[in-house]
């Protein structure tokens, strides 16, 4: 059986929803590990609770985001995954990682990209007055938030709405779309060539959606 790791560094509420979308085989692969840059990130309690390994390594612990990297490539290797699934991971992974992993590593993002990479998406949104949200999945390239996108979803923002409401609208969506796409990855549909993505031999648009089934 293929299997990925994922890393994240808070709440971890992605990783839940797949490993529940492991637990109901909606994805045929396993989680060999998880691993965090933050020692209190309550994913950790999620992935023990699902006997899953983790690794924490805190940035502290290494003289600079290099050797950060070269050694959590190091602990990687031990369990050569298929995929590298950022879900919620806030450090900045270094080029040199990046092009290790090249078409290997996808992250989730909660805007629209290309708008908003980065942070506070959901006040930015607001702030600007926009009337939809959303969050893409993507393949990892060195440029933050850049690479090409697989699949995107939309959501309403309505009047009066705080962050917390289009948080939850988006989240929901997240959980939906994210082990749909880790899916696709293990069972050999999608792949990254020549810096776009494919599902099943077709590239993507370059921003949009792409087809469930």
């Amino acid at each position: 059986m293929k299997n990925f790791v994922v890393l994240i560094s808070g709440n971890g509420s992605n990783l839940q929803a797949i490993i529940d979308a492991c637990q109901k085989q909606s994805i045929a692969a396993k989680i060999s590990a998880v691993f965090s840059d933050n020692p209190t990130a309550y994913g950790l309690e999620r992935a023990k609770q699902a006997a899953i390994p983790t690794v924490v390594m805190q940035k502290a612990d290494y003289a600079d985001n290099h050797a950060y990297d070269a050694s959590l490539m190091a602990e990687i290797a031990r369990y050569q995954p298929d995929l590298i699934v950022l879900a919620g991971y806030m450090r900045i992974l270094t080029p040199y990682f990046v092009s290790h992993y090249l078409g290997k590593i996808i992250n989730i993002h909660p805007s629209l990209l290309p708008k908003y990479p980065g942070l506070d998406t959901h006040r930015k949104a607001l702030a600007n007055g926009d009337k939809e949200h959303g969050t893409s999945i993507h393949f990892v390239t060195e440029k933050l938030d850049s690479g090409p996108i697989i699949l995107q979803a939309k959501v309403p923002i309505f009047a009066g709405d705080q962050p917390q409401d289009i948080i939850a609208r988006v989240q929901t969506q997240e959980h939906r779309i994210y082990p749909l796409v880790i899916n696709w990855f293990v069972k050999g549909r999608l792949a990254m060539v020549n810096n776009s993505a494919f599902l099943d031999g077709c590239k993507l648009p370059e921003y949009g959606y792409a087809n469930e089934d």
